[in-house]
């Protein structure tokens, strides 16, 4: 009887444990929204020779606060002919997908804390890659979806090339990410980490089927996550804004909401696979000083997106499924070969 009941208390601690990771993940990825926008608007300002937010508050900090009031009560609008339902159901689809699949992202290796062993994650499951791009990959029904209900010729052809899009290069990104599971013998996030956590096996980049696999996935996550010069799917010159034209108000900005937290996802798994995750080589292996290193290296990447988009015009559609079919593809299949007989020999 005793037994069950320390048994029982023991389970529902590990259940809290999980509703406070989760709810903490969330909050933070959602919080990070805002702040992404400025600095993504403040680069680009600098970046184009303009000031950029400047007036509202410090160095415009006030404007997210200010745009996130506008679009919690701005008007939503649906036209009559679209499917209610599906309408609703697309944004939350794209923002849920967005935050699910950070839930395995591990920001620090395990460390005790009252004499018990735990991370920063949410859960750290064996087959961790499989579970970001499975949920990762449900986000395109959400964007398929807005353009179907939407009753939008233009929303449709949005739609409709978003899953095209992402549906090619997620070969590319999934072969370059076989390479690196090839490579350590894992599917498991921490496992591909703590692989790269000595000097001689430092930095995947430095094996050079893994630094091909890093440019081949670095251009697939691009193309993923809908960012230039690969967003054709909110191309406003061809198709007026794409599959979220019918939209507005908060539904509206929860794709954007989606689009940036999916950029975070990105960057930190470049960061696990690629770039040693929180390993620093070279201070102490504290769990505070790797959460720093691991921020550090996945907001370096979050400002090369935006260099990218600063840089880079957009390209044409049957270029960008050209340069994924006929290009990306077959490097990555030969790579992902070559990395294989290297691991054979």
């Amino acid at each position: 009887m005793i037994d069950g009941i320390f048994q029982f208390i023991d389970e529902n601690t590990y259940l809290l444990l999980g509703i406070i990771k989760a709810v903490v993940i969330a909050s933070a990825l959602l919080g990070v929204v805002p702040l992404l926008v400025w600095l993504e608007r403040r680069l680009m300002g600098r970046f184009q020779v303009r000031l950029g937010p400047n007036r509202v508050g410090p160095y415009g900090l006030g404007q997210p606060i200010s745009d996130s009031i506008k679009l919690l009560f701005k008007e939503s609008i649906i036209q009559n002919s679209a499917d209610k339902f599906l309408f609703h159901l697309a944004p939350v689809v794209v923002v849920f997908t967005a935050i699910v699949s950070f839930a395995v992202i591990p920001m620090t290796g395990p460390f005790e804390l009252f004499g018990e062993k735990m991370g920063l994650w949410a859960s750290n499951i064996n087959s961790g890659i499989l579970f970001v791009f499975a949920i990762s990959g449900m986000g395109i029904y959400g964007m398929v979806l807005a353009g179907l209900s939407s009753n939008n010729k233009y929303s449709l052809m949005g739609g409709l090339r978003s899953s095209a899009q992402m549906i090619s290069y997620e070969l590319t990104l999934g072969l370059a990410a076989l390479c690196v599971i090839v490579h350590t013998g894992s599917l498991n996030l921490v496992d591909m980490v703590e692989r790269q956590n000595s000097w001689p096996n430092a930095l995947n980049l430095l094996n050079p089927p893994l630094m091909i696999a890093f440019v081949l996935f670095f251009i697939a996550g691009i193309a993923e996550t809908n960012r230039a010069p690969f967003d054709l799917p909110e191309a406003e010159q061809e198709l007026v804004a794409g599959f979220h034209t019918e939209y507005t108000g908060m539904k509206f900005a929860m794709f954007f909401m989606g689009e940036y937290i999916n950029m975070v996802t990105m960057s930190a798994l470049i960061t696990l696979m690629f770039l040693g995750g929180w390993n620093t080589y070279i201070l102490p292996d504290w769990a505070i000083i790797g959460f720093v290193a691991f921020a550090f290296k996945v907001s370096f990447l979050l400002c090369v997106f935006i260099w990218l988009r600063s840089t880079f015009p957009r390209i044409r559609y049957d270029r960008l499924m050209t340069f994924g079919w006929k290009f990306l593809l077959p490097i990555a299949i030969v790579n992902l070969f070559l990395e294989a007989a290297i691991r054979v020999i």
